[in-house]
């Protein structure tokens, strides 16, 4: 197998750091060689040093086409959920499953009386597959040619339970198709990755996955209670049970915006709905930001109006880390405070999303609190983005009102440095 280093990745000598969340690997010199064959893109067997690089999100396995393989087309079976008209076109072969279309969609392979929602739907096409893979397709989705090119190879890794292509927005003129083709929360972006919580891509849509069948049957498939994060919570429950999810952005695909304002914003809300129901399931898993003391501190007193003291805070704790790493002290200091910075565009996120009705408030007598509604406010950039995380940040409450689940809306403070550093020698 051949892979391909993440952009993350920088050599120091024997030590290595990249990946996500970014970890520092200490190589022996066998491992540092195995790395140096992978950077010139050499094959490489699929040792437990590779394994653990993969794991860590240091390198991805390169997925050429033509190359060959254990695995085929004839081995996929593609499900279509459907609520309304079946798409223009259909993959030969689909089972095509009616979620209780009002009148019955003629040519489906299989119909609810009733709509039960995308995650029942999917399942109830599962019944009927064969194969040993299965592709969930949304009807909303335009498939090009060869789009399971770059997907099929990972699952020759007997590892590997599900693999997800990148979904952009269909292009458009309207405001709203313009905005989704920047902003749509289905674009994961360009960069490979192992889907995992925690990190860089922490999930993937289910507007296009393709999974290994018994990877979904041991885990129970998609939760039918959940409406929305159905996808989010399969994939977390796949890699709990020791599966490998991966985002392959060497495919694209389509998926087309909601044709409306009304509609778009009922999607967020609904996005944003699922954050309770989650982290029920998987507790710790949706707080709205992650970050440590030192930098929640210096924030917090930047925002108080104490900057002098901030950059104080800003400079010991990068001062006191630069021991703690084996990393040359000038790159040492430019994660602690590069870090502290980039820290700001989450914890802006945090405020617009989910703390926007407590910060505003706040702000009715705080002028800290004003200042860091504006601060958030021009960091999204653009005023649609506004709109969004507002949208998505009802569904937040909605949700942790009705589960009377606060886990959303609480942030998680980390150790500094990120513990999870790790040496890797050759087995």
């Amino acid at each position: 197998m051949r892979f391909r280093l993440d952009p993350s990745v920088e050599r120091h000598d024997r030590t290595v750091l990249g990946g996500s969340p970014l970890t520092v690997l200490r190589l022996t010199a066998a491992g540092a060689g195995v790395l140096d064959r992978v950077a010139a893109g050499d094959d490489v067997p699929l040792g437990a040093l590779v394994r653990r690089l993969l794991d860590l999100g240091v390198i991805h396995p390169v997925t050429s086409v033509g190359d060959g393989g254990a695995t085929t087309a004839a081995d996929v079976t593609v499900v279509m959920p459907v609520l309304g008209a079946a798409p223009p076109v259909v993959p030969a072969g689909t089972i095509l499953v009616d979620d209780g279309s009002t009148p019955p969609i003629p040519d489906a392979t299989v119909r609810s009386p009733t709509p039960l929602g995308p995650g029942p739907a999917r399942m109830r096409g599962l019944e009927l597959v064969t194969t040993p893979l299965v592709a969930f397709v949304d009807a909303d989705v335009s498939l090009p040619d060869g789009w399971l090119d770059h997907l099929l190879p990972h699952f020759d890794d007997p590892r590997v339970g599900a693999v997800a292509p990148r979904v952009v927005s269909t292009p458009g003129a309207t405001l709203l198709a313009r905005y989704e083709t920047r902003h749509s929360p289905l674009d994961l972006g360009p960069v490979p990755a192992r889907v995992r919580l925690g990190t860089r891509v922490a999930y993937v849509p289910a507007a296009v996955l393709v999974c290994r069948v018994a990877a979904l049957r041991e885990v129970g498939g998609f939760d039918p209670t959940l409406r929305y994060g159905e996808d989010v919570d399969l994939v977390w429950r796949l890699d709990a049970a020791g599966w490998t999810v991966r985002y392959e952005p060497d495919t694209v695909v389509e998926h087309a915006p909601r044709a409306t304002w009304r509609a778009w914003a009922h999607q967020r809300i609904g996005y944003g709905s699922s954050a309770a129901p989650l982290a029920r399931r998987h507790p710790g898993a949706l707080t709205p930001v992650r970050t440590n003391g030192w930098t929640a501190t210096a924030w917090a007193l930047l925002v108080t109006g104490h900057p002098l003291a901030a950059a104080g805070l800003v400079l010991a704790s990068a001062t006191a880390l630069v021991p703690r790493l084996p990393l040359p002290a000038a790159v040492s200091l430019r994660l602690a405070v590069g870090g502290t910075i980039r820290a700001g565009t989450p914890l802006a996120s945090a405020v617009r999303r989910v703390w926007w009705p407590i910060v505003a408030l706040a702000a009715l007598r705080s002028r800290a609190a004003r200042l860091a509604l504006a601060a958030s406010a021009v960091a999204a950039g653009h005023p649609l983005r506004l709109v969004d995380d507002v949208a998505y940040s009802i569904g937040v409450w909605r949700g942790v009102l009705r589960e009377r689940e606060p886990g959303p809306l609480l942030p998680r403070l980390t150790a500094w440095p990120p513990r999870g550093g790790a040496t890797v020698a050759r087995r």
